[in-house]
């Protein structure tokens, strides 16, 4: 008998047991961001329990946004909030205040859902300054202001990752226990990897250092393997896959979409938040990504992101583009 794995299959690290865990390494916490994130985890497993049931899109859509907006709004550690569904942020009555902004897309790829391909939720959390009315330049901010960023993926099973400042972790939904355990301790993506994500249809659009890196994956100078191309079109499925096994994924801009496809605020940052965690890189054909201020809630930016030396290569071809 195995007692070592057994050991480990009995002590159940649940996500809640996870957050209490790192609540107590900062004794002036107030428990707030744990109850605040129950929240969230609730909005989690209440959107994968329709996924599961089969609704389709248009029902989908309106009902995982009213669910994570009750949510929030209920936990009363929130103040402002933005969804990709709406077109305002909502501002939180006073008296169910709190001092948490969420940016969340509560269901990122939607369109995928009658093909029964992994669509998720995106969400990214920054704290206000107590006192004070809450304003939209409290959500406005810079990625690395963020302090925690997550996104949960539906599909074989119901997967929640997240960062909350140190390090990422990932969490798979036992449905016989209805908890999240812990089974991705500590996620580092590989320094490099061998695959490339990008919707190779919109090729005829892109700028010179996206082309000429698609066709170095393709085509490799060094004699090295050419990469593998994998695309799902669900940014959760994509980044997940390159989380866990590396490479890159790249939404860049092009003639059609001058600023890019994706929003900064709740696919773009929360993403990128991960990525620099578990130890890649977000890059933005410009700047670092987590670097960017965002001036309006659903703006669009362009994205390159993860493995640290693939983003390496990218900044390299856009460096060379400027100084021409």
């Amino acid at each position: 008998m195995d007692y070592a794995a057994d050991a480990q299959r009995t002590d159940l690290m649940t996500i809640t047991r996870f957050v209490l865990n790192e609540q107590s390494k900062h004794p002036e916490s107030r428990g707030d961001f744990t109850i605040l994130l129950s929240h969230i985890v609730l909005g989690c497993k209440f959107v994968c329990s329709a996924v599961n049931k089969g609704e389709e899109q248009k029902k989908l859509d309106v009902l995982s946004n009213e669910v994570f907006v009750k949510a929030l709004v209920s936990s009363g550690r929130t103040c402002i909030l933005v969804s990709e569904e709406d077109e305002e942020a909502t501002f939180v009555e006073p008296s169910k205040r709190g001092r948490y902004c969420v940016v969340f897309d509560p269901l990122d790829g939607s369109s995928n859902i009658d093909c029964g391909v992994s669509i998720g939720t995106i969400f990214g959390i920054y704290s206000v300054k107590d006192g004070g009315e809450p304003t939209l330049d409290d959500v406005l901010q810079p990625g690395k202001n963020m302090v925690a960023a997550g996104y949960c993926m539906y599909g074989s099973s119901c997967t929640l990752v997240i960062s909350t400042g140190s390090g990422v972790n990932g969490f798979t939904l036992d449905p016989s226990l209805g908890e999240f355990i812990l089974t991705h301790p500590d996620i580092e993506i590989p320094k490099k990897g061998k695959i490339y994500s990008v919707n190779e249809g919109n090729a005829k659009n892109w700028d010179g250092p996206t082309a000429k890196y698609v066709e170095k994956c393709k085509f490799p100078i060094d004699g090295s393997s050419s990469k593998s191309l994998r695309y799902i079109g669900s940014m959760v499925a994509d980044v997940h896959r390159t989380l866990l096994y590396g490479g890159i994924f790249l939404y860049p801009a092009d003639k059609k979409s001058p600023n890019g496809k994706l929003r900064v605020l709740y696919e773009v940052f929360p993403m990128s938040f991960l990525m620099e965690q578990a130890g890649g890189q977000a890059f933005t054909g410009k700047q670092r990504a987590l670097d960017m201020v965002p001036k309006k809630i659903h703006e669009r930016s362009p994205i390159f992101l993860g493995s640290y030396d693939d983003v390496e290569e990218i900044k390299a071809l856009y460096a060379a583009e400027e100084n021409k």
